[in-house]
Formats: C-alpha cells, structure tokens, sequence
C-alpha cells in the first residue's frame, strides 16, 4: 500500500450535500483524512485541482457473473469509474448449481451471461462460486445476489407447473444456505420461462428468506409495458406480506402508448414505502434497453427450456398461436436491432430485424420465429421505445439508484465481441453529461444515486461515502469533459474525462489508463 495525497479538489462526499474544496488522504486502503491543505506527508501527491474527487460508483445493476472471470480487469467498468457491481440480476445467476442439475439446460437458460464460452462452470454451491471470483483477483469489488433461474429449475424445473408447497420450502433452503455465504439477496426475472409461472407464494417464500437475513429482493417484473400497474402492484403485494427490502430493476415504460406510466408506478411506490415499505428503483440514462430476443416470446412459447422453445419455432400451430398473441405490438421490429449472436452468425450483428426479416424474404415476426429456431438464447438485442421524461423522471425520485444493466467487457478479449449496449462502457459518465442539470439533477445528487444511496440499500457498510475511515474506493474526474464516447453504432469506446479511480487504496485507473491493478474484493452481506 502506498500513501497518497489527492489535493485540491472539489470533493462531492457521496451523501448529496455540496460539494467543497478539500485535500484528501490515502493510507493502508482507507481514508485516513480529509480536509483544506492537508500538511500530511504522502508518498504521492496527486493535484487534482479544476476536478472532482467522489466515491466510485457503485453499479446496483448488473450481469458481469460470467465476463469478470474472462476479463478481471473490468475494462468497461473501471474506466467509467465503477469501483463495485451488483451482480446476478433478472433472476440470472450461475449459482448456485446443486449436484444432479442439468447444468447445461441451466447454462442455455442463461445464455445470456455467457460472452466466452471458454469460461469453466467448475463450482456448484454459491460460495464455491463466490470463491472462484475472489481467487480470480479482479480490478473491482463484486457484491452477488442469487440469481431465481437456477433455484426454480434445479428444485422445480423447466416446466409450467407451479411449485409444491414442500418444492418452496426446498428453494427456500437453498436461497438461505446461499445468503449464509455470503448472498446479498435474491433477483427475480418473471418475463424469462419457468420463472412466469411462479406462484404468489414462490415469491413470498423468497421475500421472507430475504427478511431474515435483510437482505434485497431485486425484481425484473413481470411487464413493462400494458400491464406495468398490474406488475407493480405484485412487487408491492409481496413486499407488504414478506417484509423483504424490494429493489426495482430499470423502472421503464415500454410502448408509446405507456409513457407517463412511470410516474403512476413512483406514485405507488410512495405509498407503499408510506405504509412501511422499503421500495427502491434503478435506471439508466438511456431509451433502449439490452435482453434476450426469446423475451419477446410468450411466456407457454418459452416453457420447458431452451431445446423445447427452439422446437416451437417449428411447430405451424405453436407459430399461429404467437403471431394471434403479437397482433397488437408495442414497438416495430425497426426499432429492435441484433446486438450479439453465436459465432458464425456475426453478420447479423447490428442489423434491424426489419432488415434482416428482408434479407430472408420474411415479415418481421416470421423472422423472429426463424432466428430463434435457430439460435435459442444466444441471440440478444437491443430495442427502443423507452421515453426520455420517464428516464429523467425516475431520476429526480426519491427513492431512485443507478444501475446501468450492462457488463464488464473488454474490447480487445473474447467479450469484446458483437454490438453491446453502450451503458456497459458510459452510463455513469452519460448521467453526469447528460442528465446532471435536467429536471433539477444535481451533481451532488447524481453521485449520491451512484454512490452512498446504493451502498445504504445494499448494506456496504464501509464504501459509498467520502468519510474517514470508510474504504478507499474513488473517482477523479473533470465535470467539464466527462462524457461517455460509447454509441450503439460504436459501443466499445471508453469514456473520457476520468482521470483516476482507486480500489480499495490502489490506483487502478491512473491518468487516465488502467494500471493493471486487480485489487478488488468479493464483498459478502454479513462480513463487508
């Protein structure tokens, strides 16, 4: 460890209070001192004058469970300043994995995790796999929920049938043994097959599990789009009966049609917290979102697993049925655009269906069908028809938090590949350039939605603030250049205006370039 003496910059605590000029002092990886004209020795001295020093964001939204492994350095993540990802979100985790699973159903069901197919699955309880990522040294902090996918399935399997009491009490057991090493919660991701068919006392089970150990309960729900208020009100029924802490993931309203719903859903949200409730939500800064293309799909097309959904993409009735089901659809198909495919199938990559459906002398929906016939899971998109007064509203609420829904990738590794979404390279620099000064957003509030918000909804006790004592996680940057350079046309392109980022005392972003430092921790609920 080295110490270190940042001078000279406009230090924003991570707390929303204003931000003042201050000197700031590293030792031994924690803060050891804060103030104007610190005269204490340090072995080096950074001016960081014209800059801003806060906490590094801490990402409550993210899918890196697989691409940490293949790039620790978190190329991606680091560069924008994001010193702690959430990860195992939207149900989606890959542990834990109990003996006897299918563990290659359990991997085509989450597909969508998995950039480098050269990645080992050699664990199978929750800590074996949080030990994997500890022995892994990554560049950043990794804080994991428990993904439903591999609870339902390996209890309960693929199918539509709803679970027995004696299967809940069986998932049950296993989200706690997961908790007990180390879990922060559960995420759930009830547009995804077989977690459509869980039952109202499936969830409850989970959000009481969760209680006891006060952890989160983080839902993808059910829909975004025509029935949003019917799926809020869900997330708030179990909330209410559990007890559990519930966090929202990338509160939207899809469709044109639901624009404004968003505000409806926050209205909800405040009365539910009003009643006892501890609800949160998360967005990012932008109006197209990243998933499988199977998501389009209803919820009896996808039953059963990858195999039997690719085997419906066959069946002339099975087709007739989905066409009936998608005559009243909330985007066009250009406005859904291929984002990653299985090797061999590259060129498909940032196309629209709509052109790609043309290439193939087919209309859009016939198209989809054909594609997911052919490639299952491993075909990702990216889809517009999000509104930007939503995105901007959700981040003036009161009980808002940053998560971009992204990766940590490298451009020049094996998850370098493809049309990502841009927010696994520029959300936070995106909220700080673009939305900072929109509908009243501050600075101060923008890096408290990023920083010591999060940190108080995840219980990370000891990172998330700017004080004395707290872990030495940070970031320097110019509030004048900070921007995101990613493009959907061009996503692999790193931020600018980020000068430094520090990871548990260590410099792991030095002017500007990665220093290779993998000081990151594998945080755990009840021992960070």
């Amino acid at each position: 460890m080295t110490t270190i003496l940042f001078t000279s910059g406009l230090l924003i605590d991570g707390s929303g209070a204003p931000g003042v000029r201050s000197d700031l002092l590293v030792e031994d990886g924690f803060i050891k001192e804060i103030g104007p004209d610190l005269d204490t020795p340090a072995e080096v001295v950074i001016d960081i004058k014209g800059s801003v020093i806060a906490p590094g964001f801490i990402d409550v939204h993210t899918h890196s469970d697989l691409t940490l492994l293949s790039n620790p350095l978190a190329q991606s993540k680091i560069r924008q300043g994001v010193t702690t990802e959430v990860i195992g979100n939207c149900g989606f985790s890959v542990a834990p994995i109990p003996i006897g699973i299918d563990k290659e159903a359990l991997k085509a069901a989450v597909a969508y995790l998995e950039l480098d197919p050269s990645i080992k699955w050699d664990w199978n309880s929750f800590g074996d796999y949080l030990d994997t990522l500890d022995k892994k040294k990554i560049s950043l902090n990794t804080a994991a929920l428990v993904g439903h996918i591999p609870l339902h399935t390996a209890v309960v399997g693929f199918g539509k049938d709803e679970a027995t009491p004696e299967q809940i009490i069986e998932m049950k057991e296993l989200l706690r043994q997961s908790m007990r090493e180390g879990a922060f919660g559960i995420s759930t991701g009830l547009m995804y097959s077989p977690l459509s068919y869980a039952s109202r006392a499936e969830l409850i089970g989970f959000g009481e599990v969760v209680a006891e150990f006060d952890g989160i309960f983080a839902w993808h729900m059910r829909d975004y789009g025509n029935d949003l208020m019917e799926a809020i009100a869900e997330v708030i029924d179990v909330a209410k009966t559990s007890g559990a802490r519930t966090q929202i993931s990338h509160l939207v309203a899809v469709g044109e049609r639901n624009w404004g719903k968003v505000t409806q859903v926050m209205a909800e949200i405040d009365k539910a917290n009003g009643a006892g409730c501890e609800i949160s939500i998360d967005v990012y800064p932008y109006t197209a979102g990243n998933c499988p293309l199977s998501q389009f799909l209803p919820p009896w097309a996808q039953e059963g697993g990858e195999t039997a959904m690719c085997a419906r993409m066959e069946d002339g009735v099975a087709r007739q049925q989905i066409l009936t089901e998608w005559n009243d659809p909330l985007l066009s198909w250009d406005q859904v655009t291929v984002s990653s495919v299985p090797n061999g199938r590259e060129s498909l990559v940032g196309k629209s269906i709509s052109t790609i459906a043309a290439e193939m002398n087919l209309d859009g929906d016939n198209a989809v069908m054909d594609l997911l016939g052919q490639m299952g899971n491993t075909i990702s998109i990216i889809a517009g028809g999000r509104s930007e007064d939503d995105v901007a509203a959700v981040f003036n609420h009161g009980f808002a938090l940053v998560g971009s829904d992204g990766q940590a990738l490298d451009p020049h590794g094996p998850t370098g590949s493809g049309s990502p979404h841009p927010r696994s390279y520029g959300c936070f620099p995106r909220l700080l350039n673009q939305y900072v000064g929109r509908n009243g957003l501050t600075i101060e509030r923008a890096i408290h939605i990023s920083t010591g918000a999060v940190a108080k909804k995840m219980h990370i006790k000891d990172r998330g603030l700017l004080k004395t004592g707290m872990r030495a996680d940070l970031v320097v940057f110019d509030p004048l250049l900070v921007k995101d350079m990613a493009t959907f046309e061009k996503p692999h392109q790193y931020p600018v205006g980020i000068s430094h980022v520090m990871v548990n005392g260590v410099l792991t972003i030095k002017d500007s370039e990665h220093t290779g430092a993998r000081s990151g921790a594998v945080l755990k609920l009840k021992s960070n």
